[in-house]
């Protein structure tokens, strides 16, 4: 789309156990700044669910794959999936997308 590589979009579901979601809360809340000043990162929003208890939901935007690797490999990302072998109450469900259309997609560019 308009000659660029598409954007990688995330959404994430992490289910966490009940004695643990306000810390995994403030851990991923904790997170979100320094994410979001890394040069490949768009968007990176956290959710609650009003669905599901005790469920956190991520939305993200990276600028391709390469992008999420190096978010993955930053020290406050893997502090906190180093806590998620305890907090989680079943494995994180992580659907990558891309944009459907231009309309989708350009809401993203910038």
């Amino acid at each position: 789309m308009a000659g660029d590589q598409p954007k990688l979009f995330l959404f994430a579901v992490i289910q966490i156990k009940p004695e643990y979601f306000d810390a995994a809360k403030a851990a991923l809340d904790a997170i979100i700044p320094p994410t979001l000043e890394e040069p490949g990162c768009h968007v990176f929003a956290a959710f609650v669910s009003k669905d599901r208890s005790n469920t956190l939901h991520l939305f993200e935007c990276f600028e391709d794959e390469a992008a999420l690797n190096a978010h993955y490999a930053q020290d406050y990302t893997t502090r906190v999936f180093k806590k998620y072998e305890t907090w989680l109450s079943a494995p994180v469900e992580v659907t990558k997308m891309s944009a459907s259309s231009r309309v989708s997609w350009e809401q993203f560019h910038g």
